[in-house]
């Protein structure tokens, strides 16, 4: 298999590295040329451009961070769309709403291309440790292709049907995510205003039955007001919006991510975009001050 990967940002850059480390040969292409440079080093072949890639590769992972992206790549809406697409695999990585992704498989389906949807849960470190949860949709035939692309970047690997599977069950442990964050930050701007001595409470948090791994990483930074970023403001907003779309769109009511929602986009508006989703923080600082 020839494999094309595009989108060498935050989670591309570690992901298409995983895959050089297994021993996959990859062609790479990405909008800033200088982020592919530590991947060539690796033994990536750098496409001189997206058409050079597409020729060069039966299968093209994209990592991309919106839809807007995702069509300029495959040249959606252009004569360029169903050369670039037909007789390939287009495997779509990213987040985008299940809309999206749907109406994008019936175009690459007609365009004599296959498609698989498979977004993954988790933040960059473990996309540099090979520990993302995977979810992948589509038709059984282009899915069982792509299962083992997605071996070196998954500690685990659910199938979910047919598109929009993958990408609705995506938004729905995101809804978890960004709540338990969001709640998490506002604990501690509670406690902190309330004069509670914050490492012991994180160490009793820490301890006991709610602890994960992402409390524990959040509750890090959220004491030591360090923001360095695994999961940026800037994509938790968009993905907080995404959520409440789908949640909107079946005809359910759910306040608690509606508000997550409009915080990130305070702290988004407040200049916190590229800062850890645990800056949401900020948001509850602005609204006391």
């Amino acid at each position: 298999m020839k494999v094309g990967f595009v989108g060498i940002g935050h989670m591309g850059a570690p992901m298409a590295r995983n895959l050089l480390r297994a021993g996959i040969p990859l062609t790479i292409w990405n909008r800033s040329l200088e982020k592919c440079e530590a991947l060539v080093d690796l033994g990536a072949g750098q496409a001189a451009s997206l058409e050079d890639l597409f020729k060069r590769s039966t299968t093209v992972m994209l990592m991309l961070l919106d839809s807007a992206s995702i069509d300029t790549v495959l040249g959606r809406g252009t004569r360029a769309f169903a050369t670039r697409v037909c007789g390939k695999i287009i495997v779509h990585l990213g987040t985008t709403s299940p809309e999206y992704s749907r109406e994008l498989e019936l175009d690459v389906i007609a365009a004599g291309g296959a498609y698989v949807e498979a977004p993954v849960s988790g933040s960059r470190q473990p996309a540099e440790q090979g520990q993302l949860i995977g979810m992948v949709a589509g038709h059984d035939d282009a899915v069982e292709r792509v299962l083992p692309l997605l071996a070196p970047l998954c500690a685990r690997v659910f199938r979910c049907g047919l598109v929009p599977g993958a990408l609705r069950m995506k938004l729905a442990a995101n809804h978890y995510l960004i709540g338990m964050v969001t709640v998490l930050a506002e604990t501690t701007h509670a406690a902190r205003g309330a004069h509670v001595e914050l490492q012991t409470l994180q160490q009793i948090l820490d301890a006991g039955p709610m602890a994960s791994i992402v409390s524990r990483t959040k509750l890090d930074k959220l004491v030591a007001r360090e923001f360095s970023p695994q999961a940026t403001i800037r994509d938790v907003s968009t993905i907080a919006e995404l959520v409440l779309g789908q949640c909107e769109g079946s005809g359910q009511d759910t306040p608690l991510i509606r508000h997550c929602a409009s915080l990130y986009q305070r702290a988004l508006a407040d200049g916190h975009g590229d800062e850890d989703m645990a800056a949401v923080v900020h948001a509850f600082e602005a609204a006391h001050s």
